[in-house]
């Protein structure tokens, strides 16, 4: 379990370290003092909660306390569903790519945790997604979610590329909970 000292918050929350002080013996920010001792120590998921809910910056913990989401898709109702249900208070952050080659800059960039991929986009386009991501060391490890039509159509492609698939329609609650669990078991979320 990561801890930090009062300066180390301070510096993270561009404040004064008394104000840091202030923040924990007021009980605000919570922690524990090294017995025999008046230093405190404040550990990592505690100051992550403390920001979030003080709509502070996460600054630098941002990339370990949020899970990055890509989602490749058109459907503008599908993805406001599925940005409402990933919102930052649920520790994910979110990006949209509507084609394979916006896909690709915005996985360079962005460096996502997981991926959804909408197949209504076109089957071919999205299996080509999935496949050159896998082929990419740096994604190896990016876990993938495919949206597949329920359009009464056999859906046959190799799936082996892929973590998860969901029909539409889907529960975009139940979506955003089985990514929370896949993602969290690699990042500590809070």
């Amino acid at each position: 379990m990561k801890v930090f000292t009062t300066g180390q918050v301070a510096k993270i929350c561009k404040v004064a370290p008394r104000t840091v002080s202030k923040w924990f013996d007021s009980g605000r920010l919570k922690g524990y003092r090294i017995p025999g001792s008046q230093d405190r120590r404040i550990p990592r998921e505690y100051l992550i909660k403390f920001l979030k809910e003080h709509g502070m910056p996460l600054g630098d913990l941002e990339d370990e306390a949020m899970a990055k989401c890509l989602i490749v898709a058109q459907d503008q109702v599908l993805i406001e569903n599925l940005k409402r249900e990933l919102l930052p208070e649920k520790s994910f952050k979110v990006a949209v790519a509507a084609s394979g080659f916006e896909a690709g800059i915005q996985a360079e960039s962005f460096t996502p945790d997981c991926i959804i991929v909408d197949f209504s986009i076109g089957k071919i386009e999205a299996v080509q997604i999935c496949q050159n991501l896998r082929k990419n060391p740096d994604f190896a490890d990016v876990i993938l979610i495919a949206l597949l039509p329920n359009d009464g159509q056999p859906m046959s492609f190799d799936r082996s590329s892929i973590n998860e698939t969901f029909k539409n329609p889907f529960d975009a609650r139940l979506l955003a909970e089985r990514l929370r669990t896949l993602v969290g078991s690699k990042k500590e979320l809070v």
